[in-house]
């Protein structure tokens, strides 16, 4: 991807300035302050604790990583004293987000009520023209310039098909408040976007209007923005893409994407997640086969190389094709066969029968470039040839096992498991994130209601590599003693191959039990995708003829739309696994119970757990101890947490996995509710003990 700063330049060095966040911070944030005066908002003074934190690491330039439990207003938190000291400063905050739904949170309902604060009092009043935007990854804008181009271009590029598509993107575009592709509904054929999205150098300052692109309307506003709000996925792509760029002189300045910034991480518990995935290779049979047929499709004989190169161009990528299939067909039979994903421990598991063919290509294109007027084609030209090259060279790592700090695995992927994808990730992130983010001379604040594993925060300020950061954690103001009833079934089968059967159908019974005793939405969470599948395939009949509204993971609906849909119905079923344990909010009835079908614990066999176990065992550690359990335990807090969302929520959590009851470790997990009472439940008295709120 292109990066957001590839024209920024640092500003001048004007020396410190005087902030007032810390004086300011105290004022809004106490007893009789301006956020309870002007929003008649309850005083929360664990909300006050954190705003004086967050102001303190702000304003020393160092790093703080606080836990806040539901219902402390973490946002309110870190966007106030965060908008002053970027307003006092003349200095950006990014606040970076788990899931773009959040980002759009914090810009539409948390960021207006920072204005209306600042609005409140005369001494104030500045700060409320802060400038703010959100920025999600460039691929997602359509760029009018490409599309215009498309249009011109309909007989080189696409069939009749895909030209009925680019008249309805076209459409679309014509009516358009965003240009973004979660906006167009059915979303766009990738082969067809991949032509007209903002990623590419058409568009740019140079070719395109910022009254006409959305995408350079972000960047004209960015420049000008003290407040941008990115999600995490994007915030790891733009460091990759080169971060904070130098001084003149060649010294780096201070900041993690642009010049002199400070950071906001929430959601941080996602972070070793998010940023393992986005340090390392991730290099797709798919992906190859868009980039070549994006030159030249011999289906449509459409492409690139339909107007440029001729015969022996579009010979050349008919060539890379065949090898394409050639080495991705041995990946999926002699390695891929019959597991769908395994670790690659020794270089030269394939031969490098792309490398010849890519080369050839990237050659040869040049040369056309070398023979194109500067210009709009010249540039396509060589960013097409960049992308071959990365290809080639993604390959060449892949196949070599070329960083040695890494772990590499192919996989199967895609809804019919027919995409055979080759990946690698750090195998150890936390000296990567030291020097992106707690190596760069800014305050980074990592927040999120669960930090803490086994109640210390340390061991996840050792994986981000935030290691001395201050720590704190507070808890939530919600009671849940009065609000939550907490039951855990004792009698279901320990999760073993030789009770799985038995297992499934005494989570298939408690799961039919649980929610016809509960009458407002039920969230049932799995670990497993095989399971869920099951469970549904015996209850979802029954509730469809008791009318009972059902929703599951990986059907039509994307986790955003599933969340609306229970919202809006009221006492639906929804069973979701992995992403459903976190940023899930559903507040009121709709959500009254949620059930935890197995304790997360990630799969012993995923190459980068494996990889990571071995990494710890070989550092004289436990791996269970500092890795498997305490993910867990985050897991587990976060999916609890989905229950209680406000102060007047009430729910019940029913816990199916007997391991909390009959594992030594299982205290651990008893220990992190956020209730102290319990009861268990079986199938001879829960009748007479579940006890649902009326």
């Amino acid at each position: 991807m292109i990066g957001l700063n590839e024209d920024a330049s640092p500003p001048a060095e004007t020396g410190p300035k005087p902030t007032r966040v810390r004086e300011l911070a105290r004022e809004i944030f106490a007893e009789t302050g301006q956020l309870c005066s002007a929003l008649n908002l309850e005083h929360r003074p664990e909300q006050a604790q954190m705003a004086a934190a967050v102001a303190t690491a702000m304003k020393d330039d160092t790093p703080l990583l606080f836990e806040a439990g539901t219902g402390v207003g973490k946002s309110l938190a870190y966007l106030i004293p965060g908008i002053i000291h970027a307003v006092d400063q003349g200095r950006q905050l990014i606040v970076s987000t788990h899931t773009i739904s959040l980002q759009e949170q914090i810009e539409q309902k948390d960021l207006p009520i920072c204005r209306r604060v600042f609005k409140a009092s005369p001494g104030l009043a500045r700060y409320a023209d802060f400038r703010s935007t959100v920025l999600v990854g460039k691929s997602n804008y359509l760029c009018p310039t490409r599309l215009g181009h498309a249009l011109a271009d309909r007989t080189t590029l696409f069939a009749d098909a895909d030209y009925e598509e680019l008249q309805r993107i076209a459409k679309w575009a014509e009516t358009t408040p965003s240009s973004l592709r979660h906006d167009l509904k059915p979303p766009p054929r990738p082969e067809v976007w991949d032509a007209v999205n903002a990623d590419s150098s058409s568009c740019s300052r140079k070719h395109c209007d910022s009254d006409k692109c959305h995408y350079q309307r972000a960047r004209v506003r960015l420049r000008t923005s003290q407040v941008v709000i990115v999600n995490h996925a994007l915030l790891f792509a733009l460091i990759n893409s080169g971060g904070a760029p130098a001084h003149p002189d060649g010294s780096e300045t201070r900041g993690v994407l642009f010049p002199d910034d400070f950071l906001v991480l929430d959601e941080a518990h996602t972070v070793p997640e998010v940023a393992t995935n986005n340090f390392g290779l991730s290099l797709s049979s798919y992906s190859l086969d868009r980039a070549l047929k994006y030159l030249f499709n011999p289906r449509t004989k459409r492409g690139l190389f339909r107007k440029h190169g001729g015969p022996q161009a579009q010979q050349l990528v008919l060539d890379a094709l065949d090898a394409s299939k050639l080495f991705f067909d041995f990946i999926a039979n002699k390695i891929l066969t019959p597991r769908a994903i395994v670790r690659i421990r020794d270089p030269g598991v394939a031969e490098p029968m792309l490398d010849g063919p890519l080369g050839a290509l990237h050659r040869l294109m040049g040369r056309l470039a070398d023979k194109l007027e500067d210009g709009r084609e010249h540039d396509e030209i060589l960013e097409q040839q960049q992308r071959i090259k990365g290809l080639q060279a993604g390959l060449t790592e892949w196949l070599t096992l070329g960083d040695k700090g890494h772990v590499y695995w192919a996989e199967r992927s895609g809804r019919k498991q027919t995409i055979v994808s080759l990946r690698s990730a750090p195998i150890d992130v936390a000296p990567e994130l030291r020097r992106h983010l707690f190596g760069c001379r800014t305050s980074v604040i990592c927040t999120s209601a669960t930090l803490a594993m086994g109640g210390s925060i340390e061991p996840l300020a050792a994986r981000i590599g935030a290691d001395g950061a201050e720590a704190v954690a507070v808890e939530s103001p919600f009671d849940f003693e009065r609000n939550m009833r907490v039951y855990v079934a004792s009698d279901v089968p320990l999760p073993s191959p030789k009770e799985a059967r038995l297992a499934l159908d005494a989570l298939t019974d408690y799961i039919r039990f649980c929610t016809e005793k509960v009458r407002g939405g039920t969230l049932v969470l799995f670990t497993s995708y095989t399971d869920m599948r099951a469970v549904a395939l015996e209850l979802e009949p029954g509730w469809r003829q008791a009318q009972r509204p059902f929703l599951m993971q990986g059907a039509d609906l994307s986790r955003t739309e599933l969340a609306h849909q229970m919202r809006t119905l009221g006492n639906a079923v929804l069973f979701g696994t992995d992403s459903f344990w976190t940023g899930v909010d559903v507040p009121g009835a709709a959500l009254s119970q949620v059930i935890i079908t197995r304790l997360p614990f990630d799969p012993p066999t995923h190459p980068i757990t494996e990889a990571q176990c071995e990494h710890i065992r070989d550092q004289g550690g436990n791996p269970f101890n500092e890795l498997t359990l305490p993910d867990a335990l985050i897991k587990f807090r976060q999916g609890i947490g989905r229950l209680i969302r406000s102060k007047t929520d009430q729910g019940v959590v029913t816990i199916l996995d007997s391991r909390v009851l009959a594992k030594t470790y299982g205290r651990e997990f008893l220990g992190s509710l956020p209730t102290e009472s319990y009861e268990r439940l079986d199938r001879e008295n829960r009748e007479r003990a579940f006890r649902p709120f009326p």
